[in-house]
């Protein structure tokens, strides 16, 4: 009987680790400039309780807690933060929204959102991760990244994140 009771528990606890692993897309990043290679801003992207992806960023260079989105609407499809939007900080806010788990693919979402608050236009979101080592976007990348893929209809391009710790994103300046 006590075999039977520990092989339960042991079995429970195990696939409670695969339940509430973490997504790999999930934690800090600091987005780069693509032509520049100039880190742009420092990130968090979680999982909310809809079960989807969302990011906001938690420093960016010449941007400071009172700084407000004034390039973007009023308002936006889908935008998850009820008011206008124009008003908003830019720190904080939730920019990547809505982004839905590829099934059965831990780091790949799709169908979301990001709207870039430096002007305004809001581009159909994918996100991507890819381990450090892997050939990504032509070249081999030493850490962890993040492809972040952009697009209005047809045309759209990709932006690689790299991963950061809380306070290496919190200290883009």
């Amino acid at each position: 009987m006590r075999r039977v009771v520990f092989l339960s528990v042991a079995m429970i606890l195990t696939l409670g680790c695969f339940v509430f692993a973490a997504d790999p897309a999930e934690g800090y990043w600091i987005s780069v400039d693509d032509k520049t290679q100039a880190r742009t801003a420092g990130w968090q992207v979680y999982i909310d309780r809809d079960g989807k992806l969302y990011g906001k960023i938690v420093s960016a260079p010449g941007v400071y807690p009172n700084t407000r989105a004034t390039y973007c609407k009023e308002s936006y499809r889908g935008f998850p933060v009820a008011g206008n939007v124009k008003q908003m900080a830019v720190l904080n806010t939730p920019w990547l929204f809505g982004l839905q788990q590829v099934k059965n693919k831990p780091g790949e979402w799709e169908k979301g959102n990001i709207i870039d608050p430096n002007d305004g236009n809001m581009y159909t979101g994918t996100v991507k991760f890819h381990p450090a080592g892997s050939r990504v976007g032509g070249q081999v990348r030493n850490v962890d990244t993040l492809e972040m893929r952009g697009s209005i209809g047809p045309f759209g391009r990709s932006q690689y994140w790299q991963k950061a710790n809380q306070q290496q994103a919190s200290n883009v300046r």
